[in-house]
């Protein structure tokens, strides 16, 4: 009896450090990537196929050492918590599915970046895929909490705040690429759900960005031609922008979302446009009004109601 009930407290102590384990990812990924809106606006210049290309391939490169460590530690059948053995066949699918969608999001992304627009402007209009997402949601039947509807309200209001000045939205093609990009990784998060369970997370990672890379570097090689001087002097921005924000920030993602169900993952994932803020603030002097700072509470606000349950309490009650 006391083996049995040591069992169970060990299993809901697993589940405890699993639930905070998968916003805790989410939120470190969003502020890698908040830094990296800099890195991106400052190295547009190079080209958007030939800025992806290699910081996705090196995000890429700098995770294969880890595939075989992280690969070493999954059991051949399937272990007591339930998770499956994973094969190379299914992760090299997964992870070239993922990493086409990937390839797509990014690239629509950085050529926003190409146009008059600011970065707060592509932040704020990319962060719409956390409404996106659970919108898609709905049509595979999934369900979303009322306190998760509201959050996404909150959230929405409060980017709108932080990045949006009074009465200056205008819509160039700078922001109809930046609503693509929206949709597109509003769909990258909607496929890394439905396979990040199916394949070991850093291999799983690995894999996309080779896959996204390859195909940057490709199109790089058609569309534009790279200037190794020109890249050269944007090194540091690609180098921030291949390890941080993509070898490091997107496998936090998919571990992240592992834990985590899409429409919360997408709503903590989208303080990437606050940390932005706060980086350009502390970085570079930028001034942060009364308006960016109420989004930036707002926003906040979303995240906490988020993350409450309510369902417990009704139970509880019941």
């Amino acid at each position: 009896m006391r083996s049995i009930l040591k069992g169970r407290k060990r299993s809901s102590v697993n589940i405890r450090e699993r639930k905070l384990r998968g916003p805790l990812f989410c939120i470190l990924a969003a502020v890698i990537w908040g830094l990296s809106f800099v890195a991106q606006k400052s190295g547009a210049s190079i080209g958007t196929f030939t800025f992806n290309g290699i910081r996705t391939v090196m995000g890429g490169l700098a995770l294969l050492p880890l595939v075989p460590v992280f690969g070493s530690k999954q059991k051949k059948n399937a272990g007591p918590d339930g998770e499956k053995k994973y094969t190379f066949k299914r992760t090299l699918f997964c992870g070239s599915v993922c990493g086409a969608v990937l390839f797509i999001a990014s690239n629509l992304q950085q050529h926003a970046f190409s146009f008059d627009i600011t970065a707060g402007k592509v932040g704020f209009i990319t962060a719409l895929y956390m409404i996106l997402v659970p919108l898609a949601g709905l049509f595979s039947g999934r369900k979303i909490r009322l306190n998760v509807w509201v959050a996404l309200a909150l959230g929405i209001t409060g980017l709108y705040f932080l990045c949006i000045n009074k009465g200056d939205f205008r819509v160039g093609k700078g922001e109809i690429f930046s609503v693509l990009c929206a949709v597109m990784f509003a769909a990258h998060i909607l496929t890394v759900d439905r396979f990040c369970t199916e394949a070991e997370p850093v291999a799983l990672s690995c894999t996309q960005f080779l896959v996204a890379g390859t195909l940057s570097v490709i199109c790089m090689f058609i569309f534009e031609k790279p200037d190794i001087s020109e890249i050269m002097m944007h090194s540091a921005e690609l180098l921030y922008a291949g390890i941080a924000s993509t070898g490091i920030a997107f496998t936090l993602q998919v571990f992240g979302q592992k834990y985590t169900e899409p429409a919360v993952a997408s709503l903590l994932m989208c303080l990437e446009s606050v940390f932005s803020a706060i980086f350009g603030w502390f970085l570079l002097n930028d001034t942060m009004g009364p308006r960016a700072i109420a989004g930036c509470a707002i926003m906040f606000a979303g995240v906490v109601l988020s993350q409450l349950d309510f369902r417990k309490g009704e139970k509880n009650n019941g």
